[in-house]
């Protein structure tokens, strides 16, 4: 509900009294307090406002940022040196951008385009929602023939530039709102890491941006969610669904 409701990143606290504490961080605007407590309105629910620290957020992360493996990737930060086979590294700069392949979204994604490069290859790929472009990156390393990464948040943009200058690869970047800008059945495969709302209310987009034989990854979703999500896409091919703890992936398959 909180997401819905337009915040922009929720934490879970320590319980107090056996009850639930999230703080939810939502831009400043007119009655925001009011409009929370009348949509969460409930027995034992309470909405606080509460200040928000001046915290150097992006430092923050880099702090406790280190290397770490993730399939045949080794994700790896700018200031640290890339050992190794570069093909197997994508180096990233934690930033404002969702995308660092920590996240489980993120790491069934990479999995899942292994799976499919090594299967037959992933020909002409569209990255919808590309945030901070690594699995454009990604899809780049397994050899694509072509990556297009689609994205319209003006914050993700320039670390979607920059990802993809720090790495080296021939990704296209495109400022866009999802696979509408695209001819009908231009890819061969389409990532789309983004929300179970948006992937179930972008369906007939995304299915319809794909050739025949192609797949869609999709992810960014609970496994709560799944069978909603799995309902929209019934009818466009056979369906995988890949779980890491909560969160869920599913894969489209549509006919050649």
């Amino acid at each position: 509900m909180l997401w819905e409701l337009g915040t922009a990143g929720t934490q879970s606290l320590a319980g107090e009294d056996g009850r639930a504490v999230v703080l939810a961080y939502f831009a400043e605007r007119p009655h925001l307090e009011e409009e929370l407590r009348r949509a969460l309105a409930r027995p034992g629910t309470e909405v606080t406002e509460t200040a928000v620290p001046e915290v150097d957020w992006v430092a923050r992360v880099r702090e406790g940022f280190r290397a770490f493996s993730v399939g045949r990737f080794r994700v790896v930060p700018s200031w640290e040196p890339a050992a190794g086979d570069p093909g197997r590294a994508l180096v990233v700069e934690p930033g404002r951008a969702f995308g660092t392949g920590s996240h489980e979204s993120t790491r069934l994604c990479l999995a899942l385009l292994e799976e499919r490069a090594a299967a037959g290859g992933l020909g002409d790929v569209l990255d919808v929602g590309a945030g901070s472009g690594i699995l454009s990156v990604a899809s780049c390393l397994l050899d694509a023939r072509c990556v297009v990464a689609v994205e319209v948040d003006d914050e993700a943009m320039p670390v979607l530039v920059r990802h993809i200058l720090l790495n080296g690869v021939p990704a296209r970047i495109v400022r866009g709102d999802g696979a509408r800008a695209f001819r009908p059945r231009c890819f061969d495969t389409v990532l789309a890491n983004i929300s179970a709302p948006l992937l179930t209310e972008r369906a007939a987009e995304l299915a319809a941006s794909v050739r025949p034989g192609g797949a869609l990854i999709l992810s960014g979703l609970l496994v709560e969610d799944v069978p909603a999500v799995r309902a929209a896409y019934a009818a466009m091919g056979a369906i995988d669904v890949r779980v890491d703890g909560i969160w869920a992936a599913l894969v489209v398959r549509t006919p050649r």
